[in-house]
């Protein structure tokens, strides 16, 4: 098959003879992988890029596409504690999934790709992507599947980002942060999140995602402050004009145009979900004591709608207000990828049964209605939500926060322990992976959301 798509023979040989052994040494198998994994995509490299490819060309790429990853996948089964434990310096270092990844591609070459080919990916709308992002999918995933090393990437990514500690004085002085995509303001000891992407609905991408996350940061670090609210800004589309938007979840413009990374979504609920839901982790790991974590009550305040990664949102905060008739779900059937971590904490609101009419055959929630009062604590008429997210406020605070965070964190570990969400997105990291660049998200795509004919 390789052959007739026009490889070398020589080379392919080559490429068979080096196929490893299966040493139990870890510095000899990594180094007799990398030949194996760098020889195949020299071969893959030799052929034309995806668009102009032969129907020859195309399945010689399936084939080669398939054994390296059943070799990466090989080799992570054996030996993923001893490359993370290597690239942290025995769990030394807190590296956040990013670093960690490119780091593994200059010390472990061919295991996942580097950040040059990531950026190449890039330019490159959906379907014309070759899907190298998928080794990064398969790396974290046995990552995450080891307990020592899973729970340590967790502590990681609950670390403050370089960027918020970097704003925090100023925003202590000043009570504001303006990050672009997110607005900040502290007020009478409350944090207020403002989402900001009027051109998308509000919607969420890897231009707002630092945004968000530096922003739950500060809030977080903040001592002044004691909760924070959550809202999305008042929006110009034409059908929304004037009205505040939750959130319209990923923007799938941008990601049928290539211009969403797979570890948007990694990172994404590791870090600014994950700290909504857990806070910020302690600044040494240590695995055999209690959880030890800075952590606020969250209220989100929806009005319009809350969609995809929106809705995803509600399930982390403490108490939720929308506005009566306000649509909550969760259209995963339709766009094909996973809906974050809903899948672990979505059927804790609703049910079971629910949440598999939810996430596999889109069943939408309102606010207001019966299905909707599952996800909802607090339904307000159009126009009361200031008023009553004051009220909360007030209601949340009255009674001093050192019961109602203590509490917190103890309904938390009760509902989801932090090796449950490990084992969870060990799983979601290969599932997304694949979801992502499979041919079904971009018929998804192009079908419900008619991505092939929209602008940026």
């Amino acid at each position: 098959m390789l052959e007739a798509a026009g490889l070398s023979p020589t080379e392919i040989a080559a490429w068979e003879e080096s196929r490893p052994a299966g040493d139990r040494d870890f510095a000899a198998a990594a180094r007799a992988s990398s030949g194996y994994l760098t020889q195949g995509e020299r071969l893959l490299a030799r052929l034309p890029e995806r668009p102009g490819r032969s129907d020859a060309e195309a399945e010689a790429a399936t084939r080669l596409k398939a054994a390296l990853d059943a070799e990466r996948i090989r080799f992570l089964r054996d030996h993923a504690e001893d490359v993370y434990v290597a690239l942290t310096d025995d769990l030394r270092l807190a590296i956040r999934d990013e670093d960690l990844v490119y780091a593994a591609a200059e010390r472990f070459p061919g295991l996942v790709p580097p950040r040059e080919q990531v950026a190449a990916e890039r330019e490159r709308a959906l379907p014309e992507k070759e899907g190298l992002e998928i080794a990064q999918g398969l790396f974290f995933a046995y990552v995450l599947a080891s307990e020592r090393c899973g729970s340590h990437l967790c502590w990681a990514m609950l670390r403050p980002t370089a960027e918020a500690l970097k704003r925090l004085d100023d925003f202590r002085a000043s009570g504001v942060a303006d990050l672009g995509g997110t607005y900040l303001e502290r007020r009478d000891r409350v944090a207020y999140v403002e989402i900001r992407n009027d051109r998308h609905l509000n919607a969420e991408d890897s231009l707002t995602l630092p945004t968000t996350e530096v922003a739950v940061d500060l809030a977080l670090l903040d001592p002044d402050i004691d909760l924070g609210v959550i809202r999305g800004a008042i929006v110009s589309h034409p059908r929304y004009a004037g009205r505040r938007v939750f959130g319209a979840g990923v923007n799938l413009t941008h990601l049928y145009q290539g211009r969403v990374d797979f570890m948007f979504f990694v990172t994404r609920d590791l870090g600014y979900v994950n700290k909504l839901f857990r806070g910020l982790s302690a600044e040494e790991h240590r695995p055999e004591g209690p959880e030890e974590t800075t952590e606020k009550l969250w209220i989100a305040a929806v009005e319009t709608f809350a969609i995809g990664g929106a809705c995803q949102i509600l399930h982390t905060v403490d108490h939720v207000i929308a506005t009566r008739g306000s649509r909550l779900f969760l259209p995963a059937r339709k766009e094909g990828i996973l809906p974050g971590a809903s899948n672990l904490r979505l059927p804790r609101s609703v049910g079971d049964r629910l949440a598999r009419q939810a996430i596999l055959s889109g069943l939408e929630f309102e606010a207001g209605t019966p299905h909707g009062e599952l996800l909802v604590d607090e339904v307000v008429e159009p126009g009361e939500m200031d008023a009553a997210i004051a009220a909360r406020v007030a209601a949340l605070t009255d009674s001093g926060l050192v019961n109602a965070a203590g509490n917190r964190r103890a309904l938390r570990v009760g509902a989801e322990p932090l090796d449950l969400f490990r084992r969870y997105m060990s799983v979601f990291c290969r599932e997304q992976a694949y979801c992502h660049f499979s041919p079904a998200l971009v018929r998804n795509l192009e079908q419900h959301w008619n991505a092939h004919q929209r602008g940026g």
